[in-house]
C-alpha cells in the first residue's frame, strides 16, 4: 500500500490533473487506486463524485473520526474517491495544529493498511501549508511535486523542499519525493530553462518523464473524463503511462 501526496505551493501546476490521470493509469493496470482530495475548493466533477455535505467527504474524518472506508465512493472509471467539501476550510480553526490533528489521516490510513492490500492511495493537496497539508505529509510514503514550466511554479517547488526539510526533523525520516515537469512546450524557451533549473536544483529526483502541453489533457476535465477515456492515443495519455512506468520501475509506487 503506497500513499502518495501530490503538492505544490502554487495552484494551476497540474496537481489534480496528475492525481486523476496517474490514478486512471493505475486502474487500467488493475491496481484499483483510491484518490483522496484535501483541497478545500474543488470542481468535484473532475472526481466524478459530488459531496453534498461535509459528512459525505473527507471532512467527516476530521469532524467525526469516521473510518475512511465509509467515505469511499466508486467511480465508473475504476478509481475509488474520497471527495472534498468546502467545510474543509474549517479544519485549521477547529482543530489547530496539535499532533493528534495533523496525524489523524495517518492514523486512519494505518487502520486501512491491513484490509487494503496493495491498493495505492493518491492524495490531492491544497497549495496552502496548513493542517491538511501536514496530514498528507505525515501519512504519505512519497510526494510528487508538479512543476509547470514557469518561474512561480519552480519557486513553489523550492519552498516545498524547505518545508519538507523542516518537517523531516519531526518525522525522523526523509520524505521520498519526485519533481514532475508539466505543461512543457518545446516552443517556449522558458520551458527549457525551467527544466534545466529543476534538474540543477533537485538532481535525480526530477522525473525523466515530462508531461507535455497537450490539447487533449486540457479538454478532458470539461468532458468529465480522464485522459485515457477522452483520448487514449494522445500524447497526454502516453506521458502519464510513461510516468507510471517510471514510478513503478524505481519503486516510488509499489
Amino acid at each position: 500500500m503506497t500513499i502518495v501526496a501530490v503538492f505544490n505551493q502554487k495552484g494551476g501546476v497540474g496537481k489534480t490533473t496528475t492525481v486523476l490521470n496517474l490514478a486512471a493509469a493505475l486502474a487500467r493496470r488493475g491496481r484499483q487506486p483510491i484518490g483522496s482530495t484535501l483541497i478545500r475548493r474543488l470542481n468535484q466533477r473532475r472526481y466524478r463524485h459530488t459531496a453534498h455535505s461535509g459528512d459525505d467527504s473527507i471532512y467527516s474524518l476530521f469532524q467525526r473520526n469516521r473510518p475512511l472506508r465509509e467515505l469511499i465512493r466508486e467511480s465508473a472509471s475504476g478509481i475509488s474517491v474520497i471527495p472534498s467539501h468546502v467545510e474543509l476550510s474549517k479544519v485549521d480553526a477547529l482543530h489547530g495544529k496539535g499532533y493528534n490533528a495533523i496525524n489523524k489521516l495517518n492514523t486512519s490510513l494505518l487502520a486501512e493498511k491491513a484490509r487494503a492490500g496493495n491498493t495505492p492511495w493518491i492524495i490531492d493537496c491544497s497549495p496552502l501549508v496548513g493542517v491538511l497539508y501536514l496530514n498528507a505529509i505525515f501519512a504519505c510514503d512519497g510526494v510528487i511535486v508538479p512543476i509547470s514550466a514557469d518561474y512561480l511554479s519552480m519557486n513553489g517547488a523550492i519552498k516545498i523542499r524547505k518545508t519538507l526539510h523542516a518537517l523531516e526533523q519531526v518525522l525522523k525520516r526523509r520524505v521520498n519525493r519526485r519533481y514532475l515537469i508539466t505543461r512543457f512546450d518545446t516552443r517556449r524557451g522558458m520551458a527549457k530553462i525551467i527544466l534545466n533549473n529543476a534538474q540543477t536544483e533537485f538532481g535525480a529526483e526530477v522525473c525523466q518523464t515530462i508531461i507535455a502541453e497537450n490539447v487533449s489533457l486540457a479538454e478532458s476535465p470539461a468532458l468529465n473524463k480522464n485522459i485515457f477515456e477522452h483520448a487514449p492515443d494522445s500524447r497526454g495519455a502516453q506521458d502519464y503511462n510513461a510516468l507510471l512506468d517510471e514510478l513503478l520501475a524505481d519503486g516510488f509506487i509499489k
